[in-house]
């Protein structure tokens, strides 16, 4: 019985022993546990200015009290200062959390900053500013709390101070000088004194490196000082030896702002060397002595009543070019009007005169209609037309020289008699042939005998432009008038992307806050609204306002010259170079969309949208060369699709040269033999005017005159004038395309801009002196133009190379070239630029307008080409 009863409790009392063992074992693990964490927790009271030498373990804990009494008129900061001094601490760092009422700041020491590669940096000295929580009472007294710890066994000794920042609340105009590092940085407090709503701070220091961070954050905890999250706030920039950012009252609601300057772990965000691969991932890097010794000051910026000043006297320049032009329309208009009068009632002549020089043989009379007609001509052209056109008909034959000199109105008549006779014939000789043509010119062009023709007529070896001014005048018309069509075209499906991106660019700056985005004068850049730089965007009107007032001076040329067609003067007919408007159309768009891209570029300049400044130029340099080419050379100048396709393609090369060409030396190859290429084709098209072909016999041909002009018999060239001309612009373009083979220089744009503008100056200089070796002279209003372009390009030159920023270079290096307003406290040197350049090629333009009205009353086939 008593064997049953075991066998019946034995499982019972099996799993009872069992779990009265397991429950001993959880015992005495949890007594071990206990044991193991308890730790001594030691709080002090301490004092500021007081250094701290301690020791801590793991087993051990310290605590330091601290109390400040604070003040709402007088805002002084704290500053944590660390120093670990014992050997192998990177492997068990230090703890210290700083407690606060509102705050609470924590970082291990030895610090480490990481670089790029994932580069680690330690410091064993560490030392940060505490955030200051506001306070709403007059006087408050404030605790906060410093906890030391570690995770180490092993002691490790420590220093620590907390010091009272005398200079933390920084004041208006006044310098103040401070060192900085990577594991050190430093912040100040600035509050906006009433009446002022915009102030700039600048950082300065006498060191480029090492690289360095300025912050503007607003006043709230925590303050991102560390070179791994001050970017997480606020605007920032990168900076050598200065940085400057304009901040307005506005964006902060507290009416104040923290200057936070950060010292950065490496040098290569601004341009410096760039430090060694790690050759394992976890190995420590001696930083070495990375402190900075910088200054700051904060200065009031300009007030609204600067900016209106800057706008009216931006306004007022430009607008009195239309003042002047006004003026000098109503002068000569006054001119002409007395010259009218002095025809209509000469001093000199008496009735019986008259009748008598209308009696004489070989004189048609002239009917009052006819004279009044002649009347209606004349007010058309200027008095040195009308004189001009005097002295040409009396070469005729009719009278004498003295004659002329001592009774106009005698010549007067005579020249309305001539003219009409002219008119006549040449009416009737020009309506026969206009009836028999085409008024398409692929028509005219394609004919058999047409082409015959034009081989005889362009290989002559002295051409007048009546020989390259043959085609129809309305299918010309047509023609030119294309360039303006295509090129407005162009510029509004080019303008409204362009718009749309530097939009985008501003909004990235304004929510991201990182300037490094936009290569601004930072020294001189105010803002409007959203607007970071409004000066360098305003500078721009002069573009556009100049841009106009060429396209109303060239409208007004147009409809005098068309209503002197429609009344068939024979001027306007078969004298003077043929006039075309539609390439001066071209050339004040194009004029006025620089302006506007120009503009859209400076409201956020960098190497990315570069383009926008500079593709207009491009245009206007083709298109004036263009113009100069086309003035003796109508019938074979380019057609506007093909000029602007090659212009197109200059503009794909840019873009290219800009994001591949840096350093690229296959990029620089290409491009200059494709340089050297374009140039012999079109020295080639330009010396035949268009009178080759580009087919599989063209080196058999090369080789042929080359045997028999310079083997067989030496022979020079039949077109001398033209040989010079190519001979000098190869010699320019091959050095130029040397020069970027041999330097590679980084700012191709740039480059691309140099080539087309010595070729424009090249082909003008070229253009004059043959005009004046013809025997033609420049008139008094076209030389004031070329005179006065020439100083204002000089000036506008000297400003352009200021360089007052780059973006060849990093943002903190193109900082180093910023510099300070110099006029009215609101433009800068570039604006300068802006101001003159845009005068300039408006000066140009006019020179390119009035540079040949001496020819107004020559017949065409006593103009040379060249």
């Amino acid at each position: 019985m008593v064997l049953r009863s075991c066998c019946k409790f034995g499982p019972v009392l099996v799993w009872f022993r069992l779990g009265y063992v397991v429950l001993l074992w959880l015992c005495v693990t949890h007594l071990r546990c206990a044991r193991a964490e308890t730790k001594t927790v030691v709080q002090k009271d301490a004092e500021f200015d007081v250094t701290y030498n301690d020791t801590v373990t793991s087993d051990n804990q310290t605590i330091y009290a601290f109390n400040h009494t604070v003040s709402r008129n007088k805002t002084e900061g704290v500053r944590v200062t660390v120093d670990v001094l014992s050997e192998g601490a990177e492997s068990s760092p230090i703890l210290f959390v700083v407690r606060q009422k509102q705050a609470v700041l924590s970082f291990q020491v030895p610090l480490i900053l990481r670089g790029l590669y994932q580069r680690k940096y330690p410091y064993a000295h560490v030392g940060r500013t505490l955030c200051q929580p506001p306070t709403r009472s007059l006087t408050e007294t404030q605790y906060f709390f410093v906890d030391v710890s570690t995770l180490s066994s092993l002691g490790t000794h420590y220093q620590l101070r907390i010091s009272r920042v005398d200079s933390f609340t920084l004041h208006t105009d006044k310098k103040f000088s401070f060192t900085a590092s990577p594991s050190q940085p430093q912040y100040f407090k600035y509050v906006f004194p009433d009446g002022v709503d915009t102030v700039i701070v600048k950082v300065n220091s006498e060191m480029t490196f090492p690289c360095s961070v300025m912050s503007i954050q607003d006043i709230q905890c925590p303050v991102y000082d560390l070179d791994n999250n001050v970017a997480f706030i606020g605007m920032y920039q990168t900076m050598t030896k200065t940085a400057a950012i304009t901040v307005q009252r506005k964006d902060f609601p507290s009416n104040s702002f923290y200057v936070v300057v950060v010292v950065k772990t490496e040098d290569e965000a601004c341009g410096g060397p760039l430090r060694f691969y790690p050759l394992r991932p976890d190995e420590l890097i001696d930083a070495g002595n990375r402190s900075k010794t910088l200054d700051v000051v904060v200065s009031p910026a300009i007030s609204s009543d600067v900016y209106v000043m800057g706008m009216l006297f931006c306004l007022g320049i430009f607008l009195s070019f239309y003042l002047l032009t006004f003026l000098v329309a109503c002068v000569e208009n006054k001119r002409m009007h007395r010259r009218r009068e002095g025809l209509l009632n000469p001093a000199d002549m008496s009735p019986a005169e008259t009748a008598s020089l209308l009696g004489k043989p070989g004189v048609t009379p002239v009917s009052p209609y006819e004279y009044g007609s002649f009347v209606d001509n004349a007010s058309t052209l200027s008095s040195e037309a009308i004189t001009d056109s005097i002295a040409s008909d009396a070469n005729y034959g009719y009278m004498g020289q003295e004659t002329l000199k001592r009774r106009p109105f005698l010549t007067a008549i005579h020249h309305v008699a001539i003219r009409i006779e002219r008119s006549l014939e040449s009416v009737a000789g020009r309506s026969r042939q206009e009836s028999l043509s085409s008024i398409e010119e692929d028509d005219y062009d394609t004919l058999a005998d047409i082409d015959s023709d034009k081989n005889i007529v362009r290989t002559k070896k002295y051409l007048c432009v009546s020989d390259l001014a043959r085609k129809d005048k309305r299918v010309l018309s047509k023609k030119y008038q294309i360039y303006f069509w295509n090129i407005a075209t162009i510029g509004v499906f080019y303008a409204l992307p362009v718009i749309q991106l530097v939009i985008t660019y501003q909004t990235v700056v304004n929510v991201t806050g990182n300037q490094d985005i936009c290569y601004y004068n930072f020294l001189c850049a105010h803002p409007l609204g959203n607007l970071s730089a409004f000066n360098n965007i305003l500078s721009n009107l002069g573009y556009v306002m100049l841009g106009l007032l060429f396209l109303l001076i060239v409208l007004q040329r147009d409809v005098i010259h068309s209503r002197a067609l429609d009344r068939n003067d024979l001027n306007a007919l078969e004298c003077g170079i043929p006039k075309h408007f539609g390439l001066f159309y071209a050339m004040g768009t194009a004029l006025m969309m620089e302006g506007l891209l120009s503009a859209c570029y400076h409201v956020c300049p960098n190497y990315t949208n570069f383009q926008f400044d500079t593709s207009f130029m491009y245009m206007i340099a083709g298109l004036c060369v263009l113009k100069l080419y086309q003035k003796r050379h109508p019938d074979i100048n380019a057609s506007a699709y093909t000029a602007y396709a090659c212009l197109a393609a200059v503009i794909f090369f840019s873009v290219l040269g800009v994001v591949f060409g840096k350093g690229n030396m296959v990029f620089w190859i290409v491009f200059s033999v494709l340089h050297i290429l374009a140039t012999m084709l079109l020295s080639t098209q330009l010396y035949y005017m268009g009178r080759w072909r580009l087919d599989s016999g063209i080196l058999r041909r090369i080789v042929y005159v080359i045997y028999t002009d310079c083997i067989r018999q030496c022979s020079g060239p039949m077109y001398i004038d033209r040989m010079v001309l190519l001979v000098m612009g190869n010699i320019v373009n091959w050095s130029l395309a040397a020069y970027g083979l041999l330097k590679t220089p980084n700012d191709f744009a740039s480059y691309l801009l140099a080539i087309a503008i010595c070729n424009l100056l090249l082909y003008f200089a070229f253009y004059i002196i043959m005009k004046l070796r013809s025997g033609e002279r420049i008139q008094c209003m076209a030389m004031v133009c070329i005179l006065f372009t020439a100083v204002v390009w000089g000036f506008a030159l000297f400003f352009f190379f200021q360089g007052l920023s780059t973006w060849q270079k990093t943002p903190a290096e193109s900082r180093e070239h910023n510099r300070d307003c110099i006029v009215l406290s609101f433009f800068d040197d570039h604006d300068i630029w802006h101001f003159l350049s845009s005068i300039a090629m408006f000066g140009s333009f006019l020179v390119l307008l009035t540079m040949d009205d001496d020819l107004n009353n020559v017949q065409r086939d006593k103009i040379f080409v060249f």
